[in-house]
């Protein structure tokens, strides 16, 4: 049979959209995981994504969901960040042109915490066309939650990732 848009109420997007958070519990720095809800330019074609990373702190968490997510779009495309964490939209909007003129280095001179992981952020964003958008966590939005039971799923299982399609209509 095929598929009849008119048969959904869900648009047709003109982007990617990938809504991450991460996780740390029961205490920050302490055991870390991430979660990521990718959902396709057609609206409808949804998937979880979620890993366990090991000890780390909620800023490690947060910038591991940020990569993963934006792992998951083709290369090229376009795609909206949406994450609770400012520190991450913050670091690829605002911060990243002064700590890369500055050398990576802080207000403070001291190097960027979390280096490694801005880089392979910046390095992932670049090969894609990103927005960001910033939602307040835990106030209802059913992605972010979504992607808040994913990151939280991960530390229950401590696995190493998982993905999964969710929403294909029929």
């Amino acid at each position: 049979m095929r598929y009849d848009r008119s048969m959904t109420n869900k648009p047709e997007l003109q982007q990617w959209i990938a809504y991450t958070d991460g996780a740390c519990a029961p205490s920050n720095p302490g055991p870390a995981g991430w979660g990521a809800v990718v959902i396709a330019p057609d609206g409808l074609t949804e998937t979880d994504h979620y890993g366990f990373i090991g000890p780390g702190t909620n800023q490690i968490a947060e910038l591991t969901a940020a990569i993963e997510g934006l792992s998951v779009v083709p290369v090229g495309e376009r795609v909206e960040l949406v994450s609770d964490s400012q520190y991450v939209l913050k670091g690829l909007s605002e911060w990243r042109a002064g700590w890369e003129r500055k050398g990576f280095k802080n207000a403070k001179g001291e190097t960027v915490a979390n280096l490694a992981l801005w880089k392979r952020l910046f390095s992932i964003a670049d090969a894609r066309r990103v927005t960001t958008r910033w939602v307040r966590g835990h106030n209802g939005d059913p992605y972010n939650e979504r992607a808040d039971v994913l990151a939280n799923t991960a530390l229950r299982l401590k696995s190493g990732s998982s993905s999964a399609a969710r929403g294909q209509a029929a």
